[in-house]
């Protein structure tokens, strides 16, 4: 496996189609369409109004990702029950402007005490699954072109490939498991690529008068659809609660903890924040160094079991709450263990794929030595090469591995800029970056020369 990472990336977004995420999920067009109640939209609009002071009809109506038509419904009412005020317009704002009474005000806090959520309108949990379920990842088959393509600049085994584009398309869990350094971590992120079409991923979703925020910019990745501000009020194009965004790839590792797959409830805020594989939804979710959580890796096997087989996950919020969303992510584990010291045979059986990643043989090695020479702009020599297998690994017993070719020219070049100040490797280079690479040790149980990975 190169370390070449030139992923794969989604088609153009206007190709994608605007009727289909309009099909998918309509503009509202009235108070009904939004799936909220009027009194709900009232609080929000108070919470922005508290945040801003004052406000005009398109501000609101961008800030909530409605129509002005709905907005202007929603300021009706709340004039009715004199929590708001008409106040006069400024010159660098259009429109008339709208700020809370004090009666708007205590209300707008008493809103803010149940909950801290201000932003856009969010989405019911049912018109939430029902498109999560229409734009299911598991509809999506994955062709050997399309895992060709993902994979064109990465040395990988054809029999390994076919295993992996399989296992995209079955709909189970993927446990890829092997010797450090094989390239399990950089494959599973690489699978998060093969998937190059959009989806729509809510702001936030409502549980009754609970709000989750769902959108995550450091996880979902928006596409541009050349829509500019007026469409937040004009009716044409999709509902603009969801945004358009790449299919959710989620990877975490030795981080995770058993309190990050359940919802967040930030007490000082009153927020709530969705979990890991809920962000995930549509999408794939990586879970990488499994059994180097502080979770045992039995806890982590079991939260999958039930979401697995129902295709839903349950979960529940702080006021004790239980609700359920599609669990609709391709999940892939990762791990340096053994999976019988994970699980027993009988549990391992509800993970469809167990794909084993072993060492490089020295062709493949070749592959990756060379691209690694052209990124660090070294010239490639072949006597350099045949050094360092049949010298370094081959006394030494350590098996290629795809991690090897980066880290050793890495460190090569390292030394020859402090050196020389020129960038170049040589036998005695590599001689210097294995000693640094590797920690060599002797007792009365190793033979002398066995090495470890510093």
């Amino acid at each position: 496996m190169t370390l070449h990472n030139n992923m794969a990336h989604g088609q153009p977004a206007d190709q994608i189609g605007i009727a289909r995420l309009r099909k998918l999920a309509p503009r509202p067009r009235n108070l009904g369409d939004t799936g909220l109640t009027l009194e709900f939209l009232g609080d929000l609009v108070c919470k922005h109004l508290l945040n801003h002071g004052t406000l005009s009809l398109a501000e609101l109506a961008r800030l909530m990702r409605l129509s002005g038509a709905i907005v202007e419904n929603i300021l009706e009412f709340i004039r009715g029950e004199a929590r708001v005020e008409v106040r006069p317009a400024r010159p660098d704002v259009p429109g008339i402007l709208y700020a809370l009474t004090d009666r708007g005000r205590s209300t707008a806090l008493d809103a803010m005490l149940r909950s801290g959520y201000v932003g856009p309108a969010p989405v019911p949990l049912r018109h939430y699954s029902r498109i999560a379920r229409r734009q299911s990842i598991h509809a999506r088959s994955v062709s050997s072109d399309e895992m060709a393509r993902a994979f064109a600049n990465v040395v990988l085994d054809d029999t390994l490939v076919v295993q992996l584009g399989a296992s995209m398309n079955s709909g189970r869990a993927i446990l890829l498991y092997g010797s450090p350094g094989t390239g399990k971590t950089f494959v599973s992120r690489h699978l998060t690529n093969v998937f190059p079409d959009a989806t729509l991923v809510p702001h936030a979703i409502a549980v009754g008068e609970n709000v989750i925020q769902l959108f995550d910019p450091l996880i979902h990745k928006t596409l541009d659809f050349g829509l500019d501000d007026s469409d937040h009020v004009l009716e044409r194009g999709h509902d603009p609660r969801f945004l358009v965004c790449e299919r959710p790839a989620v990877v975490t590792g030795g981080e995770l903890t058993a309190e990050m797959l359940e919802v967040d409830f930030e007490p000082s805020a009153r927020t709530y924040e969705a979990p890991l594989q809920l962000k995930a939804n549509n999408g794939v979710f990586v879970i990488d160094d499994l059994g180097r959580q502080r979770v045992d890796p039995r806890t982590v096997f079991n939260r999958w079991i039930v979401p697995l087989e129902e295709k839903s996950d349950f979960l529940h919020l702080q006021s004790g709450r239980h609700f359920s969303v599609p669990f609709d992510v391709v999940l892939i584990f990762s791990t340096n263990i053994h999976p019988l010291e994970l699980g027993d045979e009988a549990f391992l059986r509800r993970i469809g794929y167990k794909i084993r990643f072993s060492a490089l043989s020295p062709t493949q090695y070749e592959q990756i030595w060379r691209d690694v020479c052209l990124q660090h702009e070294v010239d490639f020599d072949p006597e350099v090469l045949d050094f360092v297998i049949n010298e370094l690994h081959g006394r030494s017993g350590v098996d290629l591995l795809p991690c090897h070719p980066r880290d050793l020219i890495g460190m090569a070049v390292d030394q020859s800029l402090y050196a020389h100040n020129v960038r170049a490797i040589d036998v005695d280079s590599m001689r210097w970056a294995w000693s640094n690479y590797f920690v060599s040790f002797k007792d009365e149980t190793a033979k002398a020369g066995n090495v470890l990975p510093a």
